[in-house]
């Protein structure tokens, strides 16, 4: 049998393990190096929050007592995934965008970040959630007394409330631990997400496990099972319509605004496009968490005496059959579902007292000011941890006074009607403009007590708070106010009369005020905001200069969101405006940026609260939103000049470095050149007259005359050729040249320069189509051929390929014509691609062909002159150059 003694030992080691996890998460995403931690995965399974100890536990104990309608709880937040396009995906962009850090900050930021329907959502919420944090107290605390209750277990379990009360302690101890850790909520909370996760994965795996080992380990496989629900009690069950529409729209709606669910799935959103993935993995998680939720109920109510607790199934099924492990792990899944969602809840309903209530007081009875008035982080803190501890406590009172003898999921569903109370205000918040504070509040209030008053309360049972009485006949006698009779209709269920009564004046009070009354400013434009959220991406700027000193703002940043920030934040507010130095010119800017700052620590309705003490009001009006909108339009226009003058000064030194670069290198050819071309002239001089002089002497044969005077002629056709390249450059360059345009066939043209350039000796492999060649043009034949001429013998004489071969195509576009002389050599890298067309340039160094380097330039004026181009064509494996000319004569402007 299970020992008391293992049985804490196994419950201890895994909260160290998730400690261990959550301390790793923390410490990993402080050094920036937890990529995985923003996984969308890890989101997924985050918001498996959702599926508390009332699934886990109470899902069994749901389908024993009603048949399949337990599925409701599933097929609600189904449905909102799936669509998530129209909801979830705006909750979230506004959550980004307004810094949202709770539901209440969502709903008090919406209606002009009003404080008083932040306290009203708040309260709400508090009350609203502390019978589910009751229910997983009494999960964990029934589970624990099954165990007692076997015999030789070692301990006989007669007082369980101090066991609650120590998992209430350690519930605490953690979430003080990492729920406090960053100040500003949208900062993620990355130790508890992912511990959140582990969690997710533990109790589906024990779930799972246990209902296989009811289908093969007891049943003997699918069908058997199938047989066995076919012949339960479970089978007999008829559908009620209204209220599995009911259940369905509470359920949808509570996973809207649950704080917890709010919490993972907004606050704790690192990335928008998470929701895609999670659209369809969370609905296929909780498929699997309900799969095996019948077949253990079916198999509970044959195998377990009658009158046994369906809700704790899972855990007696297992230890009914010896099946000791399986009964731990169990247990283990049951203490997660409980331990993750309280965690979670307790944080966001810590946010919300501590922005709302608690900071908003403690503002209000401070007489120096928000700059002048102590540590504000400090006492923010601190009211979150004691708002941590206040939460814990009333789930324990809860759970004390209302005995903890109801069925989980009655608990489950009465807490879900409560927080649903604030959906009206929220859809109207994100999709209706008109909707203001007057309506979202009044509907809230009048939500809330019909909630209460019909649910709510009498949830502590007959005569605890409301007598048998007025529970029978209603208050004072008044039959149509009787709390699960509401008007005088009866037959209906206790939960859908509530939620139905509830939501409906709910929402009439919200749109016929809305209706009636004008918003303000501030509303109209946080209205603006949020609906048309996609369309305004920026916070709402409504603040004018006032009175405010940046020193003020200075000193009110630091004390709550911490030096380093505060200061880092003034000096790129005050060096943008091209101040040096941490104190920046006061500008509606900077104080709707500091808000927005702000608010990711104490809330919207706080910030905004805090920033109004500094800038002498707190409100304003329409003429402000007017001057802030022109001022922000004029900075605007002059960012976006300075931005294009910015780029185009860029652009203009970029242009000048790769000038500077170009005539450096040019200026290198230029000396290159000057020594080459002294040495092309010197050499053939040299030669003509050592032998004019041997030809002067004249005691010399015939024969050694004949040779000698063909050297001086050689010598100087090669010093004239040189002579005659630069004359032809020059006039080329000034324009002096006479083209003598004609119409021929360019293969003609092809077929010259190929022979001028003296291949014949076969060094170099063409590669020619003569059909592509044959092609009408109007140009300066001459001049042409000397272009081809030139790009051939390069080829020749610079192709370093084993077997050179220079490939010519032809290209034919219309009234253009592009030639490509593309060889196999090896291609010139970019800053050559950029000099081989300057003067003075040359393809390779001296010692590998005596030419001047003048060859390209030469060519470049000459395609210039004809009014074509000539390029050098990158990515063709081998250096290739473009000819491009027209077709008919259109010679540049001489």
């Amino acid at each position: 049998m299970i020992s008391f003694n293992l049985l804490i030992v196994v419950s201890l080691a895994y909260v160290a393990f998730l400690f261990l996890v959550a301390f790793a998460a923390e410490r990993r995403a402080k050094r920036d190096r937890g990529r995985w931690l923003r996984n969308p995965l890890v989101y997924t399974l985050s918001l498996s929050i959702y599926c508390t100890a009332w699934t886990f536990y109470g899902a069994v104990g749901y389908a024993a007592r009603s048949g399949f309608e337990y599925l409701t709880i599933y097929l609600g937040p189904t449905i909102i995934m799936i669509g998530w396009w129209w909801i979830l995906r705006k909750l979230v962009r506004i959550g980004k965008t307004q810094r949202i850090t709770s539901v209440a900050d969502l709903i008090s930021s919406r209606f002009g970040k009003s404080t008083v329907l932040g306290v009203l959502v708040t309260v709400l919420a508090v009350v609203g959630t502390t019978p589910y944090i009751a229910l997983q107290l009494q999960s964990v605390t029934q589970s624990l007394a099954v165990f007692a209750a076997e015999p030789g277990s070692g301990w006989d379990g007669r007082d369980f409330d101090s066991a609650a009360v120590w998992i209430a302690v350690g519930l605490a101890v953690f979430t003080l631990i990492f729920g406090t850790r960053n100040l500003d909520v949208n900062e993620r909370h990355h130790g508890v997400v992912m511990a959140v996760a582990v969690e997710a994965v533990v109790k589906l795996f024990a779930l799972v496990a246990v209902g296989v080992f009811v289908v093969w380990g007891m049943a003997g496989g699918v069908g058997e099972m199938l047989d066995r629900i076919d012949a339960a009690v479970i089978a007999e069950w008829h559908p009620v319509p209204h209220r599995w529409v009911g259940l369905i729209f509470l359920s949808a709606a509570a996973f809207l605004t649950l704080p917890r669910m709010f919490q993972v799935m907004v606050v704790e959103n690192s990335d928008e496009k998470h929701l895609v993935t999670a659209s369809w993995a969370f609905p296929l998680y909780v498929l699997i968490m309900s799969l095996f939720v019948v077949p253990i109920a079916v198999t509970g109510l044959d195998l377990l005496p009658e009158g046994s607790n369906p809700d704790l199934f899972v855990l007696t099924i297992p230890l009914t059959t010896g099946n000791e492990g399986l009964a731990i792990l169990s247990f283990l899944g049951g203490f997660s579902s409980a331990t993750s969602m309280v965690i979670v809840a307790t944080i966001a309903l810590a946010t919300m007292v501590s922005n709302h209530i608690i900071a908003p007081i403690w503002l209000s009875s401070t007489q120096q000011g928000a700059a002048l008035s102590g540590d504000v982080r400090g006492v923010i803190v601190l009211s979150r941890r004691l708002s941590i501890a206040m939460i814990l406590m009333l789930g324990y009172l809860y759970f004390r006074l209302s005995g903890g003898g109801a069925a989980l999921a009655a608990i489950g569903l009465i807490s879900f009607a409560g927080v649903v109370q604030v959906l009206p205000a929220m859809i109207a918040g994100i999709f209706w403009r008109g909707a203001n504070r007057i309506g979202a509040g009044t509907g809230i209030v009048i939500g809330f007590a019909i909630w209460a008053w019909t649910l709510f309360l009498p949830s502590f049972g007959p005569g605890a708070v409301l007598s048998e009485a007025v529970m029978a006949e209603g208050p004072f006698g008044l039959a149509w106010l009787r709390p699960y009779a509401l008007f005088g209709i009866t037959g209906l269920d206790p939960v859908i009369h509530a939620v139905f009564w509830s939501v409906f004046f709910n929402t009439v009070a919200l749109v016929m005020l809305s209706v009636l009354t004008f918003p303000n400013p501030m509303e109209r434009l946080q209205g603006a905001q949020f609906v048309n959220v996609f369309e305004h991406s920026a916070g709402a700027r409504t603040w004018s200069q006032g009175a405010a000193r940046a020193e003020d703002l200075l000193i009110m940043a630091q004390r709550i969101i911490g030096h380093g920030e505060a200061q880092e934040m003034f000096r790129q507010e005050a060096r943008a405006q091209g101040i040096h130095g941490y104190l920046p010119e006061v500008t509606p800017e900077l104080i709707g940026r500091l808000e927005r700052t702000l608010a990711g620590s104490v809330g919207a309705a706080t910030a905004h609260a805090m920033v109004g003490q500094l800038t002498g009001s707190a409100a304003v009006s329409v003429e402000d939103l007017i001057a802030v909108a022109d001022e922000t339009a004029q900075i605007v226009e002059y960012s976006n000049q300075l931005e294009a003058k910015s780029a185009e000064q860029e652009r203009t030194a970029r242009a000048l470095r790769e000038a500077n670069e170009k005539l450096t290198a040019i200026s290198i050819q230029k000396d290159a050149f000057l020594s080459q071309i002294s040495h092309e002239l010197r050499t053939p001089m040299t030669s003509i007259r050592s032998f004019s002089e041997i030809l002067r002497e004249g005691e010399i044969e015939p024969e050694a005359r004949s040779r000698f005077a063909g050297i001086i002629h050689e010598e100087a056709t090669r010093l004239t050729r040189l002579l005659d390249d630069l004359l032809d450059l020059s006039y080329l360059e000034n324009g002096q040249v006479q083209l003598d345009v004609a119409r021929g066939s360019l293969a003609s043209v092809l077929d010259r320069a190929v022979m001028a350039a003296g291949l014949s000796a076969g060094r170099l492999v063409l590669n020619r189509d003569s059909t592509r060649e044959a092609v009408q043009i109007e140009t300066d034949l001459q001049r042409l051929t000397q272009v081809f001429i030139n790009l051939i013998s390069n080829a020749a004489k610079y192709c370093d390929a084993a077997q050179p071969e220079l490939t010519i195509r032809v290209l034919d576009d219309g009234d253009l014509c592009q030639v490509d002389f593309i060889d196999n050599g090896t291609p010139l890298d970019a800053d050559a691609q950029v000099l081989i067309f300057e003067k003075f340039s040359r393809l390779a160094d001296e010692s590998k062909a005596g030419g001047a380097g003048l060859g390209l330039a030469i060519c470049r004026q000459i395609m210039d002159s004809l009014g074509g181009e000539i390029t050098y064509l990158p990515g063709q494996g081998g250096p290739a150059f473009r000819v491009t000319l027209r077709r008919a004569a259109q010679l540049a402007a001489q």
